[in-house]
C-alpha cells in the first residue's frame, strides 16, 4: 500500500477528489484545506492499493499541470485495517503488482548521485577488496561489493540511455570512470606499500591465490552471472525487494575487479592485470545492456498488462486478511 500527500491550489482540490473517488483503490481520503504553507495550499492525502498506485499517481501528475505541488509517496509495509462498519473492504491482488513508475524513476535517480561519498565509498571497498586479495578472504571480497555503490551509476545510465536522456548517462559513466580510476590508483599505492614494507603474506608470494585467480580470469560463467544480476537487479528495483538488491552487490565483480588491477600492478604481474581489466569492463558492459533491456522490457510489458486491464475491467482480488 502506498501513502500520497498531494498540496495543490484550492480551485484544483474538487479534481483531485474527483479522480480518487473514482478509483476502487483509494482509501483513508483525506482534506486538509489551507494547512500547507509557501505557498499556500490545500492538502489531500491518501491510501492507494498496490493495483492502482501507478494509474492513480500518474494522472494526479498529469492533473492540471504546474498547478500541483509535489506529490509525496510513500511505501506502507505493514498496514492494520478494521472493517465493522460496513464499508468496502480492501482487496489484494493474486498477481505481480505493476510498479509505480514515477517512485522508480525518483529512486533511482536519487541513488545516482555523484558526491564525495559516492567516490569514498568506492576507493573503500577498493581497500577492502585489495585486502581480501592478498589474504585470500573471501568475506572482506564480499564485503568490498557490499560497499561499492557503482551499480547506481550502472542502473542511473541505463535509465537515462531508455529515456533518451544523455545528461544521466554521461554523469554515470564519469562518475564510474573517475571512480574505478581512483580505486585503481589507491589500492595500487596501498598494494605497493604493503609490497615494500615486506608485509605481503606469505601465500601470496608462493602463489596460492584461489581469489585472484577468480576475479582475473574472466569466463563463460562471468557473463553468465553478469546478466542474470543484472535482470535481478532491475527488477529488485521495480518491486522494491531490498533482500534481492544486495544479492546483486555480493555477486557482481566489479570492484574486486579494479581493486585486482591495481594490486597485480603494484607486483608487476601484468597478465593479472590484464585479466582483472578484462573482467571489469565485461562485467560493466554487460549490466548497462542488460539494465537498458531489461528497464525498456518491463516498462512496455506493464503497458500492455495496464491497457488490457483496463479493456477488460478489474482482474479478480481475494479479500485482505
Amino acid at each position: 500500500m502506498y501513502h500520497i500527500r498531494v498540496p495543490a491550489p484550492a480551485e484544483s482540490t474538487p479534481l483531485i477528489l474527483d479522480l480518487l473517488a473514482g478509483s476502487s483503490g483509494a482509501i483513508n481520503v483525506t482534506v486538509l484545506p489551507g494547512s500547507a504553507r509557501f505557498p499556500h495550499a490545500d492538502v489531500v492525502e491518501c491510501d492507494l492499493l498496490p493495483e492502482v498506485a501507478n494509474d492513480v499517481i500518474h494522472r494526479l501528475r498529469d492533473l492540471a499541470p504546474g498547478r500541483t505541488g509535489p506529490i509525496s509517496v510513500d511505501r506502507l509495509d505493514t498496514a492494520v485495517i478494521r472493517v465493522d462498519d460496513g464499508s468496502p473492504r480492501p482487496t489484494v491482488s493474486d498477481h505481480e503488482i505493476a510498479p509505480v513508475w514515477e517512485v522508480v524513476d525518483a529512486t533511482i535517480r536519487f541513488n545516482a548521485t555523484y558526491t564525495f561519498s559516492f567516490y569514498l565509498l568506492l576507493v573503500s571497498a577498493g581497500v577492502l577488496a585489495a585486502v581480501g586479495l592478498l589474504t585470500n578472504s573471501q568475506i572482506l571480497i564480499v564485503a568490498a561489493m557490499v560497499v561499492g555503490p557503482e551499480y547506481s551509476a550502472i542502473l542511473g545510465a541505463a535509465l537515462g540511455l531508455t529515456e533518451h536522456r544523455r545528461r544521466p548517462v554521461r554523469r554515470g559513466l564519469v562518475a564510474l570512470g573517475i571512480g574505478f580510476g581512483l580505486a585503481i590508483v589507491v589500492t595500487y599505492l596501498f598494494a605497493t606499500a604493503i609490497h615494500g614494507s615486506g608485509q605481503t603474506p606469505r601465500d601470496f608470494y608462493l602463489g596460492f591465490r584461489p581469489v585472484t585467480d577468480l576475479i582475473s580470469q574472466p569466463n563463460l560463467y562471468s557473463v553468465v552471472v553478469a546478466v542474470v544480476a543484472g535482470i535481478v537487479g532491475v527488477v529488485s528495483i521495480l518491486q522494491a525487494k531490498v533482500s534481492a538488491l544486495i544479492g546483486v552487490f555480493i555477486s557482481v565483480t566489479t570492484i574486486p575487479a579494479a581493486a585486482a588491477m591495481g594490486v597485480s600492478a603494484a607486483y608487476g604481474e601484468w597478465g593479472e592485470t590484464r585479466g582483472a581489466t578484462e573482467q571489469l569492463a565485461l562485467n560493466v558492459v554487460i549490466l548497462l545492456v542488460v539494465g537498458v533491456v531489461t528497464l525498456e522490457a518491463q516498462r512496455r510489458f506493464w503497458r500492455a498488462r495496464e491497457s488490457k486491464r483496463h479493456r477488460t475491467g478489474p482482474s479478480d482480488h481475494r479479500p485482505a486478511s
